[in-house]
């Protein structure tokens, strides 16, 4: 492997590393969505 195929394989590597890391962050730190008190409040009808 030469060593313009290292770099690319690196650069490669790196930046979807990068893009988890930062989709990971995003759901780590994310605020909780409000959960409903009870059942009655989940039904669509009136």
């Amino acid at each position: 492997m030469n060593t313009s195929a290292i770099l690319l394989m690196m650069a490669t590597q790196l930046t979807v590393a990068c893009i988890t890391a930062y989709f990971f962050y995003r759901v780590l730190t994310s605020p909780p969505r409000p959960e409903p008190d009870s059942y009655s409040e989940n039904d669509d009808r009136s």
